[in-house]
């Protein structure tokens, strides 16, 4: 930030701080005093040595001093009060804190100016004073700019470091113990307990709602959230808790899709939840919104899934004449079957589902049985029939 633009004190202000400069090592004395005495609540300093905040308080009365004494202003800003604004943000000292701080600094080089200031006039006293309180404004305006950007930098710093930590945590680190105690007290994470890894995606929006961590934090549930290229990733702590309770806490808070990796023990076991949980949303067709499915649910399609070479050729034995067929008569067929086994393999009870008659349920089915050249019942063509039909589905191809 660019130093303001004061005009050059007149020479009356610069006699009368020329007078003060030998008063620095007292007004100092002065200024921390006031600190510590003026409205105590609002100063925090403990986490400055007293030396340092000393030496902090010289040098900004001593700046003043120079700058009404006509020394030229830093051109990229106020260099003294920059320093001191980077090194408080670093202490932690609040920014209220230091901002009244430079005020009370102020009042007091303005009331030595004025105990020098016996033989001047009404206007050469405000003259002082509107040079006195322009250096001020100008001082704090350096802090201010300063302390942010050091706040800035330290925000991004700690966001690295725990991007690092996360990413770390997904490639295996945490099977070192050490690593795992140190990566759990800083991202105030268990390094025991069970876990559960989310994986959501979405198209084009968001992929949950804004503030997950804090919506879980409010039912006491402990989790952190990172933001990868295609994907963002959660590890939920359950502490004591069953799967159940804590996923119907996460399912609101999911607006793309969402997989869930089954509990692991501990920040050792997030690299291979994190691969299950992906395993779990590669079940959920893409265009569906506000899913979240745990693999404990889908274990049969994510068995599809790691074999899909073998899956290929289960659809095309089982189902093959079947899908050769126009599309119309194929889906007809296709869904028939579907029903048929959902409905415990009986007529019956898939024709209202189906919107025809049981006849035409049976019919369908000896067509479906002359196609593939063998009998529909028994337990293995149960299975079979199943499996293919969820391939089909997984896969979500275009048969047309």
């Amino acid at each position: 930030m660019a130093a303001p633009r004061h005009p050059i004190p007149a020479v009356g202000t610069q006699r009368l701080a020329a007078a003060c400069h030998a008063e620095v090592p007292a007004l100092t004395k002065q200024l921390i005093a006031a600190i510590f005495t003026d409205n105590p609540g609002w100063t925090d300093y403990t986490a400055v040595p007293r030396a340092d905040l000393r030496d902090g308080c010289r040098r900004y009365l001593t700046r003043i001093l120079d700058l009404l004494g006509g020394q030229p202003p830093d051109p990229d800003g106020d260099d003294v009060a920059a320093a001191i604004g980077r090194r408080r943000a670093e202490q932690g000292v609040p920014l209220e804190a230091m901002l009244r701080t430079f005020r009370l600094g102020g009042q007091i080089v303005w009331e030595a100016l004025l105990d020098k200031a016996d033989d001047i006039g009404s206007a050469e006293t405000r003259q002082v004073g509107s040079a006195m309180w322009a250096v001020v404004d100008g001082m704090s305006s350096a802090l201010v700019t300063s302390y942010r950007n050091t706040e800035l930098d330290r925000v991004r710093s700690d966001e690295r470091r725990r991007h690092s930590l996360i990413e770390d945590l997904l490639a295996g680190r945490a099977h070192d113990a050490t690593f795992a105690a140190r990566a759990g007290r800083e991202l105030n994470l268990p390094a025991n307990g069970a876990y559960l890894v989310v994986v959501a995606r979405g198209e084009g929006g968001p992929r949950l709602h804004m503030g997950a961590e804090a919506a879980l934090g409010v039912s006491g549930i402990r989790s952190v959230w990172h933001e990868r290229v295609d994907s963002t990733v959660g590890l939920v702590s359950l502490e004591h808790r069953g799967s159940s309770a804590v996923l119907h806490q996460l399912r609101p808070l999911i607006r793309g899709r969402a997989g869930v990796s089954p509990a692991v023990p501990g920040l050792a076991g997030i690299d291979t939840a994190h691969g299950l949980a992906v395993l779990a949303l590669d079940t959920v067709p893409g265009d569906q919104q506000g899913l979240l499915v745990s693999l404990d649910e889908r274990y049969l399609e994510a068995l599809l899934l790691r074999s899909p070479d073998l899956t290929d050729l289960l659809v095309a034995r089982t189902l093959g004449p079947v899908l050769e067929l126009p599309p119309k008569e194929r889906d007809i067929l296709l869904r028939t079957l579907t029903v048929w086994l959902a409905e415990n393999c009986s007529a019956a009870n898939a024709a209202p589902k189906l919107h025809c008659h049981r006849n035409t349920v049976i019919n369908r089915l000896q067509r479906i049985t002359l196609l593939l050249g063998r009998p529909l019942e028994g337990q293995r063509a149960y299975l079979e029939l199943s499996l293919a039909l969820a391939a089909l589905g997984l896969a979500g191809a275009d048969r047309d």
